[in-house]
């Protein structure tokens, strides 16, 4: 079996085809959801937050829902808009 030279300039290829892999894998992704209406158990674990908390949220307003069916929905953007608008920049 003969020996294979890997040059300076194949490892710059590779790691250019590995980086436009991973962007193209990032801009797949970009973190959202794929689904425009979360329930109750998906926003939960989207936030990590206990039932009562999301109940709490829902009865002061906080976080907007919709009722159908006895099934509450959440608007996805929705609660990624109130999570940007309640960012905190601490200044140290």
């Amino acid at each position: 079996m003969g020996a294979t030279i890997i040059t300076t300039e194949d490892l710059r290829e590779f790691k250019m085809e590995l980086l436009d892999d991973i962007k193209l894998l990032l801009k797949n992704q970009s973190g959202q959801q794929s689904k425009k209406w979360l329930k109750s158990f998906e926003v939960r674990e989207l936030l990590g937050i206990s039932p009562g908390t999301l109940q709490n949220l829902r009865i002061n307003g906080t976080l907007p829902y919709t009722k159908m069916g006895g099934v509450l929905y959440y608007d996805y953007q929705e609660i990624m808009k109130i999570l940007e608008g309640n960012k905190i920049h601490n200044k140290f």
